[in-house]
């Protein structure tokens, strides 16, 4: 039994979640997926490879899991975050850019699912769900990453149409998505925006082709993955494209971040668990001083260490689903839960790379490729420091 498939024995899972990952494991190892990315891979071929893991995930049926409504092409009516950590954390212990691809849609289209007129929902939900439409969520500016309420982006009612002037940065799928969710500063003509807070945000669904709408920059990081900055222009949308005016539109970017977030700790918890693996399978194969590198107490020490942290990630990941999945608002849990899985696992990584040796930082390897993979984790979807300050503000209510 794989160590994912023994912890679905927990009480916070039923037989539908532990047949849904046994499924999606022998469909990983059955094979037809795209091949793992060379770490000197171009740009073309990182957006190729998402592009090809979005169609597989598709036509195998994955992504109805990541959409909202029988209706609209979803699994469910409703999004299970028990079976969205499920299926992240056994694709980010498979491959990186796989569980990519996979949460971005299901992160990109959110809004829509949790807000969208039924015309939206129907215009767009069911392509994502086949993966023949790429989503992004835009989020992030320039002065405006964790701090939303410093958001500058703004959008003005012009009769049948929002027009959107600013930037949005750090997008993933940025240049290769259909369409983007968008928060912006809702304005009054003629009125000057609010320099800071929440109450006038509101977000819009804009197309990839909408004019006035242009990939200023495409972002190039350690782990490779579509990532642009985006410029707005008198970028001109239908009105119908609004999914929430002033005021709800931030509580919609919250509520959004509140599913995925724990999603999240969960990618975290898959490469926290591929890594103990890998540390695992060196230590009881390489030969030193005569022994195993697992017969010297101060490799059990580390492995024990690593499983701690992994299982302490786990509990408290699985807590924040099952506790949404039963109606709890789960801001705190969910905080707790991608800082603890996030930071653990950038512990659980290095301690396996330190295994390998100088064969740990070889590029292709696996460890190698975890290391790079983990670190911004630890920023998006809310810094770890972000965490600490939401568990706080969440214990002195």
């Amino acid at each position: 039994m794989s160590a994912i498939a023994e912890a679905l024995e927990w009480p916070f899972f039923d037989d539908g979640h532990r047949d849904l990952h046994a499924r999606l494991a022998a469909d990983l190892a059955a094979g037809g997926f795209p091949h793992e990315l060379s770490p000197q891979a171009s740009r073309d071929e990182v957006d190729a490879h998402c592009r090809a893991w979005v169609r597989a995930l598709g036509e195998r049926g994955w992504l109805r899991l990541a959409v909202g409504g029988t209706a609209h092409g979803g699994a469910s009516d409703a999004l299970d975050t028990r079976t969205l950590c499920i299926l992240r954390e056994t694709l980010a212990a498979h491959d990186g850019l796989a569980d990519f691809a996979f949460a971005m849609q299901g992160l990109g289209s959110g809004a829509i699912t949790l807000d969208g007129t039924p015309e939206l929902k129907q215009h767009y939900l069911p392509s994502v769900a086949r993966g023949e439409a790429i989503a992004a969520f835009a989020l992030s500016e320039p002065e405006a990453g964790s701090d939303v309420a410093a958001m500058s982006t703004t959008a003005r009612r012009d009769g049948a149409h929002w027009v959107l002037d600013g930037e949005k940065t750090w997008i993933s799928n940025g240049g290769i998505a259909d369409f983007y969710v968008v928060f912006a500063r809702q304005v009054e003509p003629g009125s000057v925006p609010e320099a800071r807070g929440t109450k006038s945000i509101a977000a819009f669904v804009v197309d990839a082709d909408a004019p006035g709408l242009r990939i200023a920059e495409r972002l190039d990081v350690m782990a490779p993955h579509p990532l642009a900055r985006l410029a707005f222009e008198g970028c001109r949308i239908p009105a119908s494209h609004c999914l929430a005016e002033a005021g709800a539109g931030f509580k919609l970017a919250m509520r959004t971040l509140d599913v995925f977030r724990t999603s999240v700790a969960a990618a975290a918890l898959g490469f926290a668990r591929r890594a103990l693996a890998e540390g695992l399978a060196r230590a009881t194969t390489r030969s030193m001083f005569g022994q195993k590198l697992v017969d010297l107490q101060l490799t059990q020490a580390k492995l024990a260490d690593m499983a701690l942290t992994v299982d302490a990630a786990a509990l408290l990941t699985y807590r924040a689903a099952w506790r949404r999945d039963q109606g709890h608002v789960v801001t705190r849990e969910a905080a707790m839960a991608k800082l603890a899985a996030t930071e653990g696992a950038q512990r659980v990584i290095d301690a396996a790379l330190q295994l390998w040796g100088g064969a740990g930082v070889q590029s292709g390897q696996v460890v190698e490729r975890l290391y790079r993979d983990i670190r911004a984790l630890r920023i998006y979807e809310g810094a770890s420091e972000v965490q600490q300050l939401i568990i706080a503000r969440e214990l002195l209510k």
